[in-house]
């Protein structure tokens, strides 16, 4: 059976892609963007199998009622995704006041007001998955994008509590976490703090890592989000490029050895 799907910053990356594969097997896209414009081309190509919403996911308000809209307009919502998002590079110490509440407002409140909007609907189907774009940001962290991490580290513990708490409704919940891909994250999407000079090495270090070399294709992405939402049991987490699961065997490792090396130190603390 075709599914309906609300996704969130449709107009690029991810979330065009995720629109196309969706709709080109015959699903049905409510497609949001800033500028719905920017939408016009898939509505030309598959009519009115979308539904084009404009949507600030900074206003909750708005994220409600459009996706109060879809479900009116489908019947229902099969798949959320909770695609809309930015990065922003910034050393912690560069960071304005309202470059992190911008971060966010956007990254983590923007798919938290998505997400509270789409589950009443989903509790009454009976059925419903969510998909929560993280990061391979969202389980480790690199210099100069701290901000960033902070959003989608948030956006991560919110969602494995969702989880535990819908699996009885019949909604599934799934984390993407994606490595270094050709989308425009890094480019006129992203946000830039004033820069000091005393850092300086360490941008230039950060800019250098391996793991920011030989990023992912977005169109190859179509196929294993298809897999994911036709997954009779998905998983919470999935990354998406060959990059993250290195990083991440190498980070969990490190924190294994430093908790258990400070054990002695935390059995202390627990007292008699």
């Amino acid at each position: 059976m075709s599914k309906v799907w609300f996704i969130t910053g449709a107009s690029k990356g991810f979330g065009r892609e995720w629109a196309e594969a969706a709709l080109e097997r015959g699903d049905s896209v409510a497609a949001t963007a800033r500028r719905p414009e920017t939408l016009d081309a898939l509505v030309a190509t598959h009519g009115d199998r979308v539904l084009p919403l404009q949507l600030d996911v900074t206003d909750r308000e708005a994220g409600r009622a459009a996706v109060r809209r879809a479900a009116e307009h489908f019947g229902r919502l099969d798949v959320v995704v909770n695609n809309a998002g930015y990065g922003h590079f910034g050393m912690v110490e560069e960071l304005t006041e309202a470059e992190v509440r911008a971060q966010l407002e956007t990254n983590f409140f923007g798919a938290l007001w998505v997400t509270q909007a789409a589950l009443p609907i989903m509790r009454e189907q009976g059925s419903g998955h969510v998909i929560q774009v993280s990061s391979i940001g969202g389980i480790s962290a690199f210099p100069t994008v701290g901000a960033y991490h902070a959003s989608k580290w948030a956006l991560e513990g919110l969602t494995q509590s969702l989880a535990q708490e819908v699996a009885g409704f019949g909604i599934h919940v799934t984390l993407v976490e994606p490595g270094g891909f050709t989308t425009d994250w890094s480019g006129p999407s992203a946000v830039r703090s004033q820069e000091d000079p005393a850092y300086d090495a360490v941008r230039e270090a950060a800019q250098n890592r391996p793991s920011a070399a030989s990023p992912g294709d977005p169109t190859a992405t179509r196929q294993p989000i298809l897999k994911v939402v036709d997954a009779e049991e998905p998983p919470l987490r999935v990354f998406f490029g060959k990059a993250p699961l290195d990083i991440a065997t190498k980070d969990y490792e490190s924190r294994l050895a430093t908790w258990n090396e400070w054990q002695p130190v935390a059995v202390e603390a627990h007292g008699d």
